[in-house]
């Protein structure tokens, strides 16, 4: 298997969820209720951000080392101002089709507010990622990681990765704590537009950095080498997966009897103050954390483990990960990020303006979805495809541009 396979599969099968997730219908469908989400305080957006910042940890760190501060710093902010561009293409396109579609601005008045062209402080609010359309949500925050970036991946390669962490949790606490409202509270008056929105936002910055910045840290010291993973994830060492597992089992039925809820007032308002899913609360950092280290331990110690059931299941997850279709999403994960957006909008409309559908009807709409996901990701490898439906012989491997893998 090639280096990024198995982490181009697991964001194709993020994105798969996200799609399902997302694709919202009058009356809901069962779909989106088959999710790991509904066992665990763990969701595809944190997925999806963690193995971003892991693939930017390796693939810029390597660039460093190779030409140096400059160079990398200056690709990392062409790769942001190439994610601004997306970001703010799609916007724009959705803009434009709700001047088109009939009834589209009440249709989809909770996801966009009025926003229109004839709104110049609602545009610069968008532009500064102040005010952040419904699913358009995590380029803004993948963008401004990636701004800061540059200098702390320069401070991993010289040694200073606990100072980077240290930083990361102390900002991580302060999201806790709410500090970030000197900030955004009179920004939020200045933004406030006629629908009476002004910053709206999804994932606090601050909080999620966590996930990303973290992760980045694991990837700068994986180019390095300075991680043996084989030997802290081994067959013999199930501490580690113990304690993940132990952790797991300990949020799971809090997962249900919240989802249901069935957990008294007075243990609920508390539990909710550490539950925060905009500013990745302790309940978030702590499941997250967990399930990333025991599928971390079953992907490369489980297929060595000495337990056939074990074994079995290390199997069946490594498959999961390198299918091909799931692959194929994750080699181009910004693109189908972006063509997900407008998969999800256009459902919803339609939903909209037909009567209730049916349960099959929507499941075979989700079905269609999933497999038109693709599209982006069929095009951008279209040259490929020809020349192994054909039989062309492929490029030379020193001609060819390598892909980067941190989409």
């Amino acid at each position: 298997m090639k280096r990024f396979e198995i982490i181009d599969g697991m964001r194709g099968y993020f994105l798969v969820f996200m799609l399902i997730n997302h694709l919202i219908f009058v009356g809901g469908y069962w779909m989106m209720e088959v999710n790991h989400r509904q066992f665990a305080f763990v969701e595809d957006a944190q997925g999806f951000v963690f193995l971003s910042g892991l693939l930017i940890g390796m693939v810029y760190a390597r660039k460093m080392i190779k030409n140096g501060y400059e160079k990398g710093r200056q690709l990392l902010f062409d790769r942001a101002f190439e994610l601004y561009r997306y970001a703010m293409g799609t916007v724009m396109a959705v803009l434009v089709v709700q001047l088109i579609l009939p009834d589209a601005q009440r249709l989809w008045y909770n996801w966009l507010g009025t926003t229109n062209f004839d709104e110049p402080l609602r545009l610069a609010a968008i532009a500064t990622f102040l005010f952040q359309p419904t699913f358009m949500d995590i380029l803004p925050q993948y963008i401004v990681y990636m701004l800061f970036a540059p200098p702390l991946v320069w401070l991993c390669l010289r040694g200073k990765w606990a100072h980077v962490l240290a930083g990361s949790l102390i900002v991580w606490m302060a999201a806790q704590l709410g500090l970030q409202r000197f900030l955004t509270e009179p920004l939020n008056a200045l933004v406030m537009g006629p629908d009476e929105q002004g910053i709206r936002a999804s994932f606090n910055m601050l909080g999620w950095q966590i996930v990303f910045f973290s992760a980045m840290v694991i990837g700068v010291l994986t180019a390095q080498n300075k991680i043996a993973w084989t030997r802290i994830f081994s067959p013999e060492k199930t501490m580690l997966p113990k304690v993940a597992l132990a952790v797991c089992l300990f949020f799971l039925p809090l997962r249900i009897v919240t989802a249901w809820d069935l957990l008294p007032q007075a243990v609920l308002d508390k539990f909710a103050t550490m539950e925060i899913r905009a500013d990745f609360g302790p309940v978030y950092l702590l499941n997250f954390a967990a399930v990333a280290t025991g599928l971390a331990w079953l992907l490369i110690a489980g297929p060595k483990h000495h337990n056939l059931w074990i074994r079995k299941l290390a199997g069946i997850v490594t498959a999961v990960f390198t299918f091909r279709f799931l692959r194929l999403l994750g080699r181009h994960s910004l693109q189908v990020y972006v063509w997900h957006v407008a998969i999800v909008y256009a459902v919803y409309y339609a939903d909209g303006r037909t009567p209730e559908l049916s349960q099959l009807t929507k499941t075979t709409i989700a079905v269609v979805c999933i497999g038109l996901l693709a599209l982006p990701a069929l095009w951008r490898e279209r040259d490929q495809i020809v020349a192994s439906l054909f039989g062309q012989p492929k490029a030379e491997p020193a001609r060819s541009k390598p892909r980067s893998a941190a989409r």
